[in-house]
């Protein structure tokens, strides 16, 4: 096991060759979307002898993310458990590759609907609320010893199951503190997608659980703006 991943569930290790064979080796066809971490493949995927449509996102050096990315976004999503989460199926860090196998959900990404007139004015506020509920779980859990700020909250990273149930997704660019300092500013360097960044954040450096309550706050304004009764 990598260095990169000793911290790491070692149950949730998937071999290669076996993301290679669900994702009928990285095929165009399996292609569904790139993004800033790399290029993402359907696939299916046998755990425990049950067939699993997955998402592989297989991280690309050409890309700006790297290892540590991939080992935030691992580390949290094995730690973080909630219905309006992401849910992960395991990784692999073996032969130069660093990939992340979630599951797929059937419905996409909520950027595709915004302005879909089948989308209903109810099941957008559903959306909505359930987004809501993943982020105060992810700030705060006192169940939990530790908070989290996603810093990169917007449409494309809510997924959307059969049921529209909404599943916030993409936590490689996050932050991870104690409880006890969720409620402190962090400096560090601007991360996340224009459009989205709380100004106060892009401005300063620093950022807090607010910024993530203000991107939201853009994600709502989408959805209602872009909702045609």
């Amino acid at each position: 096991m990598s260095s990169s991943s000793s911290k790491i569930n070692g149950d949730l290790k998937i071999p290669f060759e076996d993301i290679e064979s669900a994702t009928n080796n990285f095929s165009d066809e399996n292609l569904i979307r790139r993004g800033g971490f790399g290029k993402a493949y359907k696939g299916q995927l046998l755990r425990s002898g049950q067939p699993i449509d997955i998402v592989a996102r297989r991280l690309d050096p050409e890309y700006r993310q790297g290892k540590k990315e991939f080992l935030m976004e691992v580390t949290l999503l094995s730690a973080l458990k909630h219905d309006n989460l992401v849910s992960l199926i395991g990784y692999c860090d073996e032969k130069g590759e660093k990939i992340i196998i979630n599951k797929y959900e059937t419905h996409g990404s909520l950027d595709r609907y915004l302005a879909d007139p089948t989308l209903t004015w109810m099941r957008r506020l559903e959306i909505c609320v359930g987004v809501a509920c993943a982020l105060k779980f992810v700030h705060y859990d006192e169940q939990r010893d530790f908070s989290v700020i996603h810093r990169n909250i917007k449409s494309s990273k809510i997924l959307l199951d059969d049921n529209w149930k909404p599943k916030l997704s993409g936590f490689e660019l996050s932050m991870k503190n104690t409880t006890a300092r969720r409620h402190r500013l962090f400096l560090d360097r601007l991360s996340g997608t224009i459009g989205y960044i709380d100004p106060r954040y892009e401005k300063t450096g620093g950022v807090t659980h607010k910024s993530d309550v203000y991107s939201l706050g853009v994600v709502l304004f989408e959805v209602q703006m872009r909702h045609h009764p």
